[in-house]
């Protein structure tokens, strides 16, 4: 069992995310967009957007540091376990609270404004099901993990992280994952989940970039008057076209 939840599956939801990208490129090119519903409403929007969007920001970069980054290093240049757990806790609950608030008002949002409900798809639900639930185990394992040290105090740097590591090297260690309290096993059991439904769910739009505008050329808008480089009407409507006789 250890084998098919720390081997196989993350290996199968990898595998998933990586050709579903490829093949919704291919073959949907047009509903690679996140499906704005900014017309509809714009009041929540403007506050659940940005916290939503920031907080994630926070919570990515914190994971990329504590999963990628080994002991050893920070070690090495002298940071102390004591202030790396201060910056940890407390950067995660200040980006993890910003997510929470963020997407709560989002959810909200999409169920109480009868426009955007009416174009949420089924896959939106599942999506936001799952990415609600990642983000709520992920504050439960810091405030229990790290706050309230429940059941005694993990450190996951010295298991998580060296499997997380482990598999991304093609040389996965179950064990380390089996030996890792239920929260922390929850959460990246979720967090796969996500990862496989991610290709087909409106989360594709966080690889686009309008990189391309950066090169695109100045568009050019000729006056209707090229001798005085602008229009000699007064009124705000378009002239009357002169008639030829």
């Amino acid at each position: 069992m250890n084998t098919f939840l720390w081997v196989i599956v993350p290996y199968m939801c990898l595998a998933i995310f990586v050709v579903g990208h490829w093949w919704r490129y291919k073959y949907d090119k047009f509903g690679w967009t996140t499906r704005s519903s900014q017309l509809y409403e714009s009041k929540l929007l403007r506050w659940g957007s940005p916290l939503f969007h920031f907080g994630m920001l926070g919570v990515v970069g914190g994971h990329v540091i504590g999963l990628l980054i080994p002991k050893s290093w920070t070690d090495a240049i002298g940071i102390s376990d004591g202030v790396y757990h201060f910056v940890a806790v407390v950067g995660g609950m200040i980006a993890g609270i910003m997510t929470i608030v963020g997407i709560a008002i989002l959810i909200y949002r999409r169920r109480t404004t009868g426009p955007v409900f009416s174009a949420t798809t089924p896959m939106d639900k599942v999506m936001y099901a799952f990415l609600a639930a990642a983000i709520v185990l992920g504050m439960w394992n810091t405030i229990a993990g790290s706050i309230f040290t429940v059941g005694g105090h993990y450190n996951y740097r010295e298991g998580v992280s060296v499997w997380y590591r482990s598999f991304l090297a093609f040389s996965p260690d179950a064990d380390l994952m089996a030996q890792a309290p239920i929260g922390f096993k929850l959460h990246a059991l979720v967090a796969f989940a996500l990862f496989a439904i991610w290709p087909f769910t409106r989360l594709v739009h966080v690889f686009s970039a309008p990189v391309g505008y950066i090169w695109r050329p100045y568009v050019v808008y000729r006056s209707r008057d090229p001798q005085r480089g602008r229009s000699t009407s007064t009124s705000r409507a378009w002239d009357r076209p002169e008639l030829k006789r």
